[in-house]
């Protein structure tokens, strides 16, 4: 019973589909997908909100953005010898993004904003029988987080900005658990509950001159913290007693991130943007998990997780064909945060490439449209130290994205 802990902080905030780097996704604004989610220094539209406010002072207009970043993903798990395969049946992800950012016209230093996104959302589900069951079957995931933003330009070329983070989540889970009935069916637990946290995203922009501008964005790491989860338990009558409904709390550190970046303009037509993430994944070294009643079966439990810090590494350009298309493309390579021996079936890590591509269509003064894909590959072999699952997980994702944009203002 102590892998329900493990199962329950990965899913209640963490990617299941198999192609984030640890738990973190970048589906936060549909330019930056296109040029491989690389966006500190390179101020386009609303979405800077996430990744470096301080640009938000340097928007020409208010602006209103709408996204959303359907995700089709598909995670094949072979075990070791040969001995039993394991695939995902798992419907489509819909991550969203919505950031307004208000300016009283081009001239003004002050720009206000609000953003609202799910940087972690999507349902995995595994099909019956596999060798895995016993650590997952299914597991859905809502994760919103809410930013009021401020940004200022202290001077022609100098932008600092802040914004507050609270996020708030559920999860759904199921998994069977090693107990029969006198039919030889498995045992299957249950558990359902919500999360929330706080935190803040903080940034300073730099435009050098015309062509060169640099962006420093710190996000902080966030606690979230599950309490009263209901854990319900489908077991044989004679089991009953040492498996009981009850509640559960938890908790999970989100990891800080410092970002680094730059962005060049070699003309009008072409700017490529490159980005540097420090991930502080250090601080989730042990997972600790506590029922409400305990029994010799369910004890409270702390497991290691021993992630250690990362860096992924984004870059892209863009080439604006004429005032109506721009065209972007871009690359990021991500190291992975697990190490050997902590491999698991939410989070199939590993180092990948991530290869993105978009476009944007503009319509009129007010109206635009941002196009992207992201496509991924993870291949990755290991077993388990608490579990004992061994074999390779190969995972697959394709996310095509889009965005409404309208701007007004002076």
């Amino acid at each position: 019973m102590k892998h329900l802990s493990l199962l329950l902080i990965f899913s209640t905030f963490g990617n299941p589909d198999g192609f984030a780097q640890g738990f973190q996704v970048n589906f936060q604004g549909q330019k930056q997908q296109g040029m491989g989610s690389a966006g500190s220094a390179l101020i386009q539209d609303a979405s800077t909100l996430f990744f470096n406010p301080a640009g938000m002072s340097f928007l020409p207009k208010s602006e209103v953005n709408l996204a959303m970043t359907p995700v089709f993903s598909s995670v094949l798990f072979e075990e070791t010898g040969g001995e039993g395969l394991g695939r995902t049946n798992s419907p489509v992800g819909t991550p969203f993004s919505g950031y307004a950012a208000f300016k009283k016209d081009s001239l003004s230093p002050w720009a206000f904003g609000f953003g609202v996104y799910t940087p972690f959302g999507s349902t995995i589900s595994w099909e019956d029988g596999w060798s895995g069951r016993y650590t997952m079957l299914r597991l859905q995931l809502r994760a919103i987080y809410f930013q009021p933003t401020v940004s200022c330009r202290l001077s022609k070329n100098l932008s600092l900005g802040a914004g507050f983070v609270f996020a708030s989540g559920g999860v759904s889970l199921k998994k069977n658990i090693p107990v029969m009935d006198s039919l030889s069916n498995d045992g299957l637990v249950e558990l359902t509950g919500k999360a929330k946290g706080f935190g803040y995203n903080i940034g300073i922009h730099w435009k050098a001159n015309e062509k060169f501008s640099l962006g420093v964005n710190y996000r902080s790491q966030i606690n979230v913290g599950v309490k009263n989860g209901s854990a319900n338990f489908t077991v044989p009558s004679s089991l009953e007693a040492s498996f009981p409904d009850g509640s559960f709390t938890s908790s999970l550190p989100l990891p800080q991130v410092v970002t680094i970046g730059m962005a060049y303009s070699f003309n009008e037509q072409w700017k490529i943007a490159l980005d540097v993430n420090w991930i502080g994944w250090k601080a989730y070294d042990t997972l600790g998990f506590d029922y409400a009643q305990n029994t010799a079966s369910l004890l409270d439990t702390r497991s290691a997780r021993m992630y250690k810090n990362s860096c992924a590494f984004r870059g892209g350009m863009q080439y604006e064909i004429n005032s109506f298309c721009t065209v972007r493309a871009g690359l990021a390579y991500g190291i992975s945060p697990v190490q050997d021996g902590y491999l698991t079936p939410e989070t199939p890590d590993a180092n990948r490439m991530n290869y993105t591509a978009g476009c944007s269509l503009v319509f009129g003064r007010h109206f635009s449209v941002d196009l992207s894909v992201l496509y991924a590959h993870v291949n990755r072999t290991d077993t388990n130290i608490e579990t004992g699952l061994s074999g390779t997980f190969r995972a697959n994702a394709i996310a095509p994205g889009f965005a409404l944009i309208y701007s007004f203002g002076k």
